[in-house]
């Protein structure tokens, strides 16, 4: 199962730095028509802007997965062990009731966003903002994992705080080549 979430989430970042590259070319080429030849490509500009939207949603959930998303943890990491899972809870809880928001939301938009058209392209927009569905599934998934881990005692007390700082973050050195007992320079 493991491997299955690790090949989805490569996808995902495949399909991140995609939208980038689309996003850098279909931008970049259209400033250079417009100063140059004093024209454009109108798919280009409404194509950006679906792009950055995919961009910022699949984002989001690498994001949640890596841990990466903002935090502030100056109270909580000054709490004991109780008070701790008490705020993991409450926030897992309320980021889980938020991604259910998200998807009932989308639901109720779905029947109007199948009808909606694009008005360069032509597509349906539920192509472009039915992302809501993935992400606030996968998203309530991670939630609810860490809800049953820290219920059934399953967590560790150095996840209690779920804030990452860059200061924290161990970068390795490479290893220096051993000669005679003495480490090379």
């Amino acid at each position: 199962m493991k491997r299955a979430i690790d090949w989805f989430f490569k996808g995902l970042e495949f399909l991140v730095v995609a939208a980038l590259v689309a996003m850098v070319f279909m931008v970049f080429g259209n400033v250079v028509l417009r100063y140059a030849f004093n024209s454009g490509i109108q798919v280009s500009e409404e194509m950006s802007r679906y792009c950055f939207i995919w961009l910022t949603y699949i984002g989001a959930m690498i994001a949640m997965r890596e841990k990466g998303h903002l935090g502030v943890d100056t109270l909580v990491k000054h709490l004991p062990v109780g008070g701790r899972k008490f705020c993991l809870f409450l926030s897992e809880s309320l980021m889980l009731w938020c991604n259910a928001l998200f998807f009932i939301g989308t639901w109720k938009m779905h029947d109007l966003q199948v009808t909606n058209v694009s008005p360069v392209v032509g597509i349906s927009m539920i192509w472009i903002y039915g992302i809501g569905y993935v992400v606030a599934a996968v998203m309530a998934m991670f939630n609810i994992n860490v809800l049953f881990r820290l219920v059934t005692g399953r967590i560790a007390e150095d996840e209690l705080v779920q804030v990452v700082e860059s200061e924290d973050v161990v970068h390795e050195m490479p290893a220096q080549p051993v000669e005679a007992g003495r480490v090379r320079p």
